[in-house]
């Protein structure tokens, strides 16, 4: 490192080098030359007498002797002279590299350390353009973080009944049910957010820290009940009891994926494959996860039997995560099937209803000659008439797809029965309503089951959309339902593009030996990505981990 005395050196001492360089140079040459030319001016032969010559020898010698000094010093002089200019040239040249500033310089010189910039000159301010995305990502990020602590949360309570009384259990309830209650708020506001409220650019920054202020406390109503959660659950002393509750919940499970592949099966031949397309693979993926737990749950008894317990237990959540993930796949074909039974037999009672709602609009807009006019619905558009005839056109293509005798989607005919009928319905075919719940509830299913198991690399806007959709389809209100529908809908399509987006978020598990199902548990957040062989899930305690080794002390 170069000290402060020679960073401080005047410029013009690198020249005063270079000068007594040249010159140190020049004095050599000519030294050489005083040295050599005696030498080169006497002979070999034996001296002679001196006598004295004639003046015409006299005078041809001198002019012999004249002529070979100069032969002799001339050559040595310009040699010098060169030598000097060599010498002073390349100081000139390693002087100019040194103080280079455009590219070219000598590469083996190091490069100035950069000056300290002068307190009057503070880095430039980020774009404004830039600046909103630092708080709105932070939110993002928090909505993600207590979503997935919420989630492994009642997972890990679902486990831990087996062994535990209600009684013990009723304080994390409270708190899962208080942190869930604090996540519903900051999706809320994260809804209005997006929606454009507020309008301030102010308020919005407000807003934007509220939802982070919430996710916090979601999690901290979680992290205050972690300790006492582990102890109740008892891991830490041994895995035991609880190896064996998650082996009976898997065998179990293994069983109703056979059955569900069947029903699959049978839903696939009786409906259009519109029916079925929200379930399809979901019994491979099924699989997929209990191929991944019985891999942990063999993990967690061996580290058990080891005398292990802390690696047994990261290996039994993550198993236990896996487990409840594979009933999420199979649960979600058997509440499928119950909803396309359900909508099968409301299908003709809502064609009837919409009729009719279609035969009352249809006399409010054109009563018959003689009869006074009723009173319009509120609801009513004002192109009436353009309505009934789409709605018209709806019901009369779904009467020809009942009567076709091929595969239809009784979900789907619902759908359209009522989104036909609704801008002209007057609210006297209470049936309409009802088939609007079946739809709703379908749509919401449909897209909580991918988020849960696609929660790995689904994000926050597909989240806050789910939970918008959960919260009017729960209000009560039948004018909420087809709008929750479609808010799980828009969900349920976000959370595809952000799988799509990932692609598989742990491509090493491919082929890759003592890693089975390890890419669905990537991808399901059942298992960290950077850390999959140690990782467990994001529960009560947060993301499990092996614990660092302690930092080396200071000195």
């Amino acid at each position: 490192m170069t000290s402060s005395m020679l960073r401080g050196r005047p410029r013009r001492a690198t020249s005063h080098i270079s000068v007594r360089v040249a010159h140190a140079v020049l004095g050599g040459a000519i030294g050489v030359v005083w040295l050599v030319l005696p030498s080169m001016t006497s002979g070999d032969d034996d001296p002679v007498a001196i006598k004295n010559p004639a003046p015409g020898a006299s005078a041809a010698a001198t002019a012999d002797d004249g002529r070979s000094t100069v032969d002799l010093v001339l050559p040595l002089v310009a040699v010098g002279a060169a030598g000097a200019a060599a010498g002073y040239g390349y100081v000139r040249r390693v002087r100019r590299a040194r103080t280079r500033t455009t590219p070219g310089g000598t590469v083996g010189a190091p490069a100035p350390a950069p000056s300290p910039s002068p307190p009057s000159s503070p880095s430039p301010a980020p774009s404004p353009s830039a600046t909103p995305r630092a708080p709105d990502g932070q939110a993002g990020a928090a909505l993600v973080e207590a979503d997935d602590r919420v989630r492994a949360a009642r997972a890990e309570l679902a486990f831990a009944e087996p062994l535990c009384t209600a009684q013990e259990l009723e304080p994390f309830r409270r708190a899962v049910d208080e942190a869930a209650a604090e996540l519903a708020a900051a999706f809320r506001m994260r809804q209005r957010y997006d929606e454009g409220a507020p309008a301030g650019e102010e308020a919005r920054g407000h807003a934007l820290a509220g939802i982070v202020g919430r996710c916090e406390e979601a999690v901290r109503r979680l992290d205050a009940v972690a300790g006492e959660f582990e102890r109740l659950r008892g891991l830490d002393r041994g895995a035991q009891d609880a190896l064996g509750a998650a082996e009976s919940r898997f065998r179990e499970l293994t069983g109703r994926t056979g059955a569900a592949d069947t029903v699959l099966a049978g839903l696939a031949r009786r409906y259009a494959p519109t029916a079925t397309a929200s379930v399809t693979g979901n019994v491979e993926q099924a699989k997929d996860r209990l191929l991944f737990a019985t891999m942990r749950l063999n993990q967690a008894r061996q580290s058990a039997d080891a005398g292990r317990p802390e690696r047994a237990a990261r290996h039994l959540r993550a198993a236990e995560g896996a487990v409840a993930q594979a009933a999420v796949f199979v649960e979600g074909v058997d509440r499928l099937a119950a909803e396309l039974r359900s909508a099968e037999r409301t299908v003709p009672a809502a064609l009837t209803g919409a009729e009719a709602e279609l035969a009352h609009a249809g006399r409010r807009v054109s009563p018959p000659p003689g009869a006074p006019p009723e009173v319009t619905h509120p609801a009513a558009p004002p192109d009436a008439t353009a309505a009934l005839a789409h709605a018209d056109a709806v019901l009369g293509s779904v009467r020809q797809e009942l009567t076709g005798g091929r595969p239809w989607d009784p979900v789907d005919v619902l759908r359209r029965i009522v989104r036909a009928t609704s801008p002209v319905a007057s609210g006297r075919a209470g049936v309409l309503p009802a088939a609007a719940l079946i739809t709703a509830r379908s749509a919401v299913g449909a897209a909580a089951d991918f988020i849960a198991t696609h929660r790995g690399v689904v994000g926050a806007t597909a989240r806050t959309r789910l939970a918008e959709a959960r919260r009017l389809l729960t209000s009560g209100d039948p004018a909420d339902r087809q709008p929750a529908e479609d808010l799980a809908l828009e969900a349920r399509e976000l959370a595809e593009r952000d799988v799509r987006a990932h692609g598989n978020p742990y491509p090493a598990a491919d082929g890759a030996q003592g890693t089975a199902g390890t890419g669905g548990a990537v991808l399901g957040g059942i298992v960290p990505a950077d850390d999959p062989g140690n990782g467990a899930p994001a529960g009560f305690a947060g993301t499990a981990r092996p614990a660092a080794a302690p930092p080396a002390p200071t000195t």
